[in-house]
């Protein structure tokens, strides 16, 4: 007769058990296109906010919660080389005057668009490429390029 008292588990359960990843349980969630709102008016303000970022007119955390850790990192380090080229050069941080031109999207797959923003400045016309996922019920930047 065995000595373990019922309803304990034994070595042979303990094993056959897949293991619980906390992460996937209470990490962010996918949402699906059809719980979320439209996204061409982040696409186009938060372009704005990435070009005024990098300009050194707006400060990074104010778009923190609209993008992933690892682009606010990327956005980070470019903040901070953007702002030693302006140091080098003795320039001030302004606000640049540019203009919103197209937004074009497209959905990949059920909850994510991938986007191409076009800014036309002074100098000169710029391309921001940005993949929004739904996570939690909400839009969330997981990729930003300045082009």
């Amino acid at each position: 007769m065995s000595a373990e008292p019922l309803g304990a588990p034994n070595e042979s359960s303990r094993r056959s058990r897949p293991k619980f990843d906390a992460d996937d349980f209470f990490g962010l969630q996918p949402s699906s296109r059809s719980t979320l709102p439209d996204p061409a008016p982040l696409l186009e303000n938060l372009t704005r906010c990435v070009i005024e970022v990098l300009a050194g007119a707006r400060d990074l955390e104010q778009i923190a919660r609209w993008v992933t850790d690892d682009v606010y990192r990327h956005l980070l380090k470019r903040v901070v080389l953007s702002t030693r080229a302006r140091q080098a050069r003795g320039q001030k941080a302004t606000r640049p005057f540019f203009t919103i031109g197209s937004t074009n999207y497209s959905e990949p797959r059920d909850g994510i668009i991938e986007a191409v923003v076009i800014v036309r400045g002074r100098a000169r016309t710029r391309a921001v490429a940005i993949r929004l996922e739904g996570l939690d019920q909400r839009w969330r930047a997981t990729a930003i390029n300045v082009l």
